[in-house]
């Protein structure tokens, strides 16, 4: 018997859809779980609050991973290339963080 695929009905809510901004992402794992601090870091202020946690699994944090990489394809076939400024340590943008060395 062939299965039939499962639709799902996603609500946006008001609050959510005005979106967040983001220009920092901090990633950090366990053997369980990949978690995804979104901040926003303004010049100048040397302090920033993450805006936005995501805590997702291994496996969901890789199909974001291929999600994200077939949509930047997309992108770029659409709207060319997009350059990242060629900075050693950039001061925004995305990090990984090993927690051995935060602990």
């Amino acid at each position: 018997m062939e299965q039939k695929p499962q639709q799902i009905n996603i609500e946006l809510g008001d609050d959510v859809a005005q979106g967040t901004y983001s220009n920092l992402a901090i990633i950090t794992h366990s053997p369980a779980e990949f978690i995804i601090d979104f901040t926003r870091v303004v010049p100048g202020v040397p302090k920033a609050k993450v805006k936005s946690r995501i805590i997702t699994t291994p496996q969901h944090a890789k199909m974001l991973l291929k999600a994200l990489q077939e949509n930047i394809e997309k992108y770029e076939a659409r709207f060319g290339e997009i350059k990242i400024e060629g900075q050693a340590n950039p001061q925004f943008g995305f990090s990984n963080v090993n927690k051995e060395k935060i602990n």
